[in-house]
């Protein structure tokens, strides 16, 4: 099998950017941030005639098929295996992935592809995601030459619900001394799967990355602490973090390699821990378009560098401008001249580290 920098395994998605009311939103029960609906749901809403479909953006999605996505655009070799199904759906994960230069371990279900909806209602963004096919990978689709093909392993976060999927290219991995990507996801699954990601942490060698409020719920479900906390100011969330949970991040990195923990601080930069040291690249913060994959990009310089050699300080450097760019395009469609100057660092770190 080819050799690849770094595989991606995840959930495949379709993101699908669409502008609705409170009344739409009601309607189909979208009042979360976040929210799984049925798959019935998902396509009475493409069925929708109040909406446009044919005008909606539409971009590959999920996160570790961004994090691909984007590496490879940063002129890493990149492969990504994931589930999908046989529609027009998968057709546009296929063009895109393939576009940007992705090698693809496809498992073709008979399952619709995995779609969600960024719906955006005067302003606020809420997500609508119907998994479908994305859920039928198993750990018998991810085969230890797969597995050995690879410098790093970039693991999407939602598939913490299949254990023994996630448990499977961990071992595998470690066993060949392969160290994983791992982004929480989302708050839920924090809360969900502090002490899995904990323990995964102690055994394996784990990046792991997660933003503010990730941080915080996986502070508060370490401390057995089940009342959420809430912050009058962006300010007092930070603080927050300073004196609180940075504190046990750096304990649970302290004296090892491995885990590294990121904390993807938005506006304010990125947190580094890391054998008990604690690093901090400060960022300027830009108007968003959306926040869709930001968080991805970050984590696909990052991990991008590091594999070619960078320092923490400057892979959370590049994760940072990678990230910025990010948020002036909906989802991930961004071409691949925006991140030119980023893949030019890249390149030259290759050439020195060979």
């Amino acid at each position: 099998m080819e050799h690849f920098e770094l595989l991606c395994i995840g959930n495949p998605i379709v993101d699908v950017f669409i502008d609705i009311d409170n009344s739409f939103a009601l309607k189909y029960g979208i009042i979360d941030p976040v929210q799984h609906i049925e798959r019935d749901k998902a396509e009475s809403i493409l069925h929708e005639p109040s909406v446009n479909f044919s005008h909606a953006i539409k971009s590959s999605g999920g996160g570790a098929a961004n994090v691909a996505k984007i590496a490879a655009m940063l002129g890493m070799n990149t492969a990504f295996s994931g589930s999908i199904g046989q529609d027009d759906l998968a057709y546009i994960f296929e063009k895109e992935m393939t576009g940007a230069g992705v090698s693809l371990f496809l498992e073709k279900s008979n399952e619709k592809t995995g779609l969600c909806f960024a719906c955006n209602i005067g302003g606020e963004t809420r997500f609508a995601a119907s998994p479908g096919a994305a859920l039928d990978l198993s750990e018998a689709n991810v085969s230890i030459e797969m597995i050995k093909s690879a410098e790093v392993i970039a693991l999407d976060g939602y598939i913490l619900d299949r254990r023994p999927l996630v448990q499977h290219i961990l071992l595998k991995a470690s066993k060949q001394g392969i160290p994983v990507a791992l982004d929480v996801a989302s708050v839920f699954q924090v809360k969900k799967k502090a002490e899995e990601i904990l323990t995964y942490s102690r055994n394996f060698p784990l990046f792991i990355f997660m933003n503010a409020d990730e941080a915080i719920a996986f502070y508060n479900a370490i401390r057995k602490n089940n009342d959420d906390i809430s912050f009058p100011s962006e300010k007092e969330k930070e603080s927050f973090i300073l004196r609180d949970v940075n504190p046990m991040l750096k304990i649970i990195t302290d004296g090892e390699l491995f885990p590294i923990i990121i904390v993807k601080l938005g506006g304010r930069g990125a947190v580094i821990f890391a054998g008990g040291n604690v690093y901090h690249e400060e960022t300027f913060t830009v108007i968003p378009r959306n926040t869709v994959g930001a968080g991805d990009a970050f984590c696909a310089a990052f991990i991008s560098s590091w594999i070619r050699g960078k320092s923490l300080s400057e892979c959370a450097v590049l994760g940072n401008k990678a990230a910025r760019e990010i948020l002036k395009v909906p989802g991930t469609l961004i071409k691949t001249g925006k991140l030119k100057n980023i893949a030019k660092i890249l390149k030259k770190a290759d050439v020195k580290a060979g």
